[in-house]
């Protein structure tokens, strides 16, 4: 038995295949996003987004924090869990990244639109929702429309993705390689 399969000090073999990590973020919904304040401390929030060609989308007004300190310092991460998902718990992506502000109508009509159609969705999909129950994306669409909004689009350049499934079934076998040589010492 290998010192990895009978402690958690090296996860890497735990690690999402390329397809699992493909699907956790199509369907996560909501991340956490993380940047750098004026001190250097990380800081995030969870806020929702959208998985186009390989960036994470996502909005927020121009007052907040984030914006001026991603205007300062781009580099950022992103988490997402498969909590709450059909996958079940205990698959995670933490992505280090760079993020962009855009502010442009054309951006910010096509972001809104987009996410405006995914909440509807999540919404049909997720009945005990009182935020998306009954969205009506042109309303959600007035909602985010105003002039202080702007969309922030992440492009992951690292990735560290785990898998509890692939955890629990080394967990599983060392718990009975333990209890057959424990068995042997008793016995």
């Amino acid at each position: 038995m290998s010192d990895q399969s009978v402690n958690y000090d090296d996860v890497k073999q735990y690690r999402l295949s390329p397809e699992r990590e493909q699907e956790l973020v199509m369907m996560g919904g909501e991340c956490v996003f993380i940047w750098a304040n004026k001190e250097g401390h990380p800081i995030g929030v969870i806020t929702a987004y959208v998985p186009i060609d390989g960036k994470i989308w996502m909005t927020a007004t121009r007052e907040r924090v984030r914006i001026k300190a991603i205007a300062r310092d781009p580099r950022s991460s992103v988490v997402i869990t498969s909590k709450g998902t059909p996958m079940g718990g205990g698959k995670t992506v933490t992505y280090k990244g760079t993020t962009k502000i855009h502010d442009d109508e054309k951006t910010k009509n096509w972001y809104y639109n987009l996410m405006a159609t995914g909440m509807k969705m999540a919404g049909e999909a997720d009945d005990g929702n009182a935020f998306t129950a009954g969205l009506d994306p042109d309303m959600f669409v007035r909602f985010l429309d105003t002039p202080e909004r702007i969309v922030l689009e992440f492009t992951p350049e690292m990735s560290i993705p785990f898998d509890g499934d692939k955890m629990a079934e080394g967990t599983a076998s060392a718990y009975a390689q333990f209890a057959a040589e424990d068995a042997a010492k008793e016995g």
